[in-house]
């Protein structure tokens, strides 16, 4: 019998088989990433590392409800001051923010809640805001905030200064301008927070931005503060979209990985993932809440916070949802950053009790 000769491949075919086979170990590198980031930082369980709460804030009552993907889905972003957990205080939620975005429409807001803010927390006597997470954790905390507001919060995302900046510094970094020159030393912590940038265009990195987010030592203190975080995030979601971090995803999501505590499942995180895609950050809407119009400076036990009435304030919500009411993009729409606003009362934690200015 004649020999068979063996068919040589074709060059443009063995490229072409070469590039398949990259590309699917590239999709199955980036799968992987997905999912071993998600098995990481998902949770229903009302924790947050070696913190607990009390049992009674994971039962029905103070679960959050379930996004079934074709209505506006919320989510309470939850920035925590890191030294609660170095020090043996309690866990601080620093900075609140409601991240909402319209599946239909797919336009996006940013809502900042001022954190001395005082409501009724469910369960528990009147105090600031932010006391919430620290009684009952992160669903306490969005049930509070969806009371407030009158919007549902289907979810959580939690991180702390470490987290904060390694998702910058995994990113590269963040060119912003920065509006004024911002000091403030910081002996608590033996300087290791001090604030020190220098006005003009800068290029920020992890510690730099976190700076620049935490600054409220001038005339507007919280209200500037964090006009300037929603300005912050709404670059951060606009270079996240960029194709060069899309490449950088699991490195970016390695990086991130420790730092990050969710209630979003896998499946949460890949719809989410595709709206915000589609939610172009440029078009965020930044909003403050309450808004100026609406904030009534008050004095509880000798310290000063903020009190509004909800019922205007849910329909100034919806007003802003529905377009007749304005906010800005990237920023608030009281113009927070001109030093108008009314001096921010001094922070703490439930009672009335103050806390380190730049926490």
């Amino acid at each position: 019998m004649p020999n068979k000769k063996r068919r040589k491949w074709k060059p443009w075919r063995l490229l072409l088989f070469t590039l398949l086979l990259a590309l699917l170990c590239t999709l199955g590198y980036y799968v992987f990433s997905i999912y071993s980031f998600a098995g990481n930082i998902s949770g229903n369980d009302n924790r947050i590392g070696d913190a607990t709460f009390n049992p009674k804030y994971n039962n029905e009552e103070y679960r959050p409800p379930a996004w079934e993907g074709t209505e506006r889905v919320n989510v309470l972003l939850l920035g925590a001051d890191a030294r609660g957990d170095d020090s043996g205080e309690p866990l601080r939620s620093d900075t609140l923010m409601i991240a909402s975005i319209d599946p239909v429409t797919k336009k996006a807001h940013l809502m900042s809640i001022l954190r001395d803010t005082w409501v009724k927390i469910p369960g528990n006597e009147e105090g600031r805001i932010n006391s919430a997470f620290t009684i009952g954790g992160p669903n306490l905390a969005m049930k509070t905030a969806s009371d407030l507001t009158g919007i549902p919060i289907q979810y959580y995302l939690y991180t702390d200064f470490k987290g904060f900046i390694s998702l910058v510094d995994a990113i590269g970094g963040i060119d912003l301008e920065v509006e004024k020159d911002m000091k403030y030393k910081d002996s608590a912590d033996g300087h290791v927070f001090d604030i020190d940038l220098k006005k003009g265009m800068q290029h920020l990195d992890g510690k730099t931005a976190l700076q620049y987010v935490r600054f409220r030592h001038d005339a507007a203190s919280d209200f500037a503060r964090t006009e300037r975080q929603r300005k912050f995030l709404t670059a951060v979601a606009e270079k996240m979209q960029s194709t060069q971090s899309i490449v950088k995803l699991p490195s970016i999501l390695k990086k991130m990985q420790p730092y990050i505590t969710t209630n979003l499942s896998l499946s949460d995180m890949l719809k989410l993932g595709s709206l915000g895609l589609d939610a172009k950050a440029q078009g965020i809407t930044g909003v403050q809440i309450p808004p100026e119009e609406l904030v009534v400076e008050r004095r509880i036990g000798g310290a000063q916070v903020i009190g509004v009435d909800k019922t205007r304030l849910k329909r100034y919500i919806q007003d802003v949802f529905d377009g007749t009411q304005n906010g800005s993009p990237g920023s608030s729409e009281s113009g927070t950053g001109s030093g108008t606003s009314p001096s921010s009362p001094s922070t703490g934690s439930g009672s009335g009790n103050s806390s380190r200015s730049e926490r």
